[in-house]
């Protein structure tokens, strides 16, 4: 598959997701700092957006942070299922995959994680799919601050990146842990290990 075709995919495993989720576990914590389950799903329904509104509400909220926070806080007032249905039909016209395809995918890749992992629902991500987010992390989470200097080591596929004092971890764990999910660092090993915690907690 292309990027493209991973994008489809992966939108659609997380509907289906969505779509089995109780109102208790719309509302939990995901690993995303201060968002919920829900904030999550609205933060991805971004790809609804036009372009032309999405560059006016940046001119008002002139930060990626800033405009993030904007689309999820709208995104309390709408229905779960509009949600739902919005992330159902939007993914195939969306100008945001077109553009930028590695960032679209990265973001939903770790986000679904966000929303998986505190709910106890893991499932085994394609490799190929996968290693694209390893090669192309969102740029926008900085991952420089928290890798720069080590050397990552995947333990279940052939992938690395880096110098320096190594972290070993399976290929998803090392996709969160690029980011800065502090969540998943009890899952790594090596000596580079401490040094990403302290960046992590610094963040």
């Amino acid at each position: 598959m292309n990027t493209r075709q991973h994008i489809i995919a992966e939108r659609a495993e997380l509907v289906d997701l969505l779509r089995s989720l109780t109102p208790e576990q719309w509302d939990t914590p995901s690993l995303c700092a201060g968002w919920s389950v829900r904030d999550v799903a609205g933060h991805l329904s971004i790809d609804a957006v036009p372009m032309h509104r999405y560059l006016l509400a940046g001119l008002r909220h002139p930060s990626v942070d800033r405009l993030n926070r904007h689309y999820v806080e709208e995104a309390r007032t709408v229905p779960v299922d509009r949600l739902v249905e919005g992330l159902a039909t939007s993914i195939s016209g969306s100008w945001f995959t077109r553009w930028f395809p590695q960032l679209t995918l990265a973001d939903h890749v770790v986000h679904q994680q966000d929303i998986r992992r505190p709910l106890g629902l893991p499932r085994t991500i394609d490799a190929d799919r996968l290693r694209t987010v390893l090669d192309h992390p969102d740029p926008f989470a900085r991952p420089s601050r928290y890798t720069d200097g080590l050397r990552l080591v995947a333990t279940d596929m052939t992938w690395e990146r880096g110098d320096g004092p190594v972290v070993r971890g399976t290929g998803e764990v090392l996709a969160l842990a690029m980011v800065g999910r502090a969540a998943v660092s009890a899952e790594l090993d090596g000596d580079g290990v401490g040094l990403l915690r302290t960046r992590m907690s610094g963040a």
